[in-house]
């Protein structure tokens, strides 16, 4: 998924393909829970794959297939127990399909992997740091048994308002380091400008998407403001630490799917427990 941009600067890049994505998003999250499912059933994958590829810069050999089959068997099993409501004893076998990990770097061990824990451990990193994630909010799609789009499709408007704020606050305003060894663009002022986005976003989405109430959307922008940003933080400190600048090239101004959902992956967890809990 490479769009021929190059002739524009990086700003126009990231607004062009930004306004590609979030069409794209919206309409599939909106029209039906399927064509939900099709469309982050592949961005999971592709984003795992790339979190993979990325392990592999340092000579690690994580089971970049196996691993990735597993997230999307993850993700597609909680869709289904959550769509038509089946027993969660079916989460059993979650655990004998992932088991096989350690099977295959038995096999592996004796023909070329010599950091045989090493690749597990980065293996399974691969399925709770991406899938896990992006598998959590089927939990949430799914209200009284019929299909909402509401929650992750404000959510994501709520994401995308805190890093645009942050990104044009921070070029505009941003002066004193957020986390300057890990990230040296962000900003106090930048994640201010972020946070003031979100609330605008969050207050807008109260009045039209009534699954939840203003105080509800409020909290989630909230939420997602501090736990997004350490997402993105993450992310930025895995990269520093093998040295590259961007996860990947697939999107044009954004980087790669990791660079584009990182803030997605850390939330995505405490957006669901905050909906479960007290939505």
């Amino acid at each position: 998924m490479i769009w021929n941009l190059n002739k524009f600067s990086e700003l126009k890049q990231r607004v062009i393909a930004g306004i590609i994505g979030v069409i794209i998003i919206l309409f599939c999250t909106s029209y039906n829970e399927w064509t939900y499912f099709g469309l982050f059933f592949l961005i999971c994958m592709f984003t795992q794959l790339e979190f993979y590829k990325l392990l592999g810069i340092e000579g690690n050999l994580p089971l970049r297939y196996f691993g990735t089959f597993s997230g999307q068997f993850i993700f597609t099993l909680t869709f289904l127990v959550e769509k038509y409501d089946l027993s969660n004893d079916y989460y059993v076998l979650i655990w004998i399909l992932v088991s096989g990990v350690y099977f295959i770097k038995l096999y592996e061990y004796i023909r070329r992997d010599l950091q045989p824990l090493v690749n597990i451990a980065f293996t399974f990193l691969g399925i709770i740091y991406v899938a896990v994630p992006f598998a959590l909010f089927n939990h949430i799609i799914f209200l009284n048994q019929h299909y909402s789009y509401q929650i992750i499709i404000g959510a994501l408007l709520i994401i995308w308002a805190s890093d645009t704020g942050a990104y044009f606050a921070g070029r505009r305003f941003g002066k004193s380091k957020l986390f300057f060894k890990i990230s040296p663009k962000k900003t106090w002022e930048g994640s201010i400008g972020g946070t003031l986005l979100a609330l605008v976003v969050s207050y807008v989405l109260s009045i039209y998407f009534k699954d939840l109430n203003l105080w509800k959307w409020l909290s989630i922008a909230v939420v997602i403001v501090v736990t997004g940003t350490y997402g993105d933080l993450v992310e930025s400190l895995f990269k520093r630490s093998i040295r590259i600048k961007d996860s990947g090239d697939a999107i044009p101004g954004h980087g790669g799917f990791l660079d584009r959902f990182d803030s997605l992956l850390l939330s995505s967890p405490f957006i669901v427990a905050f909906v479960k809990l007290l939505g």
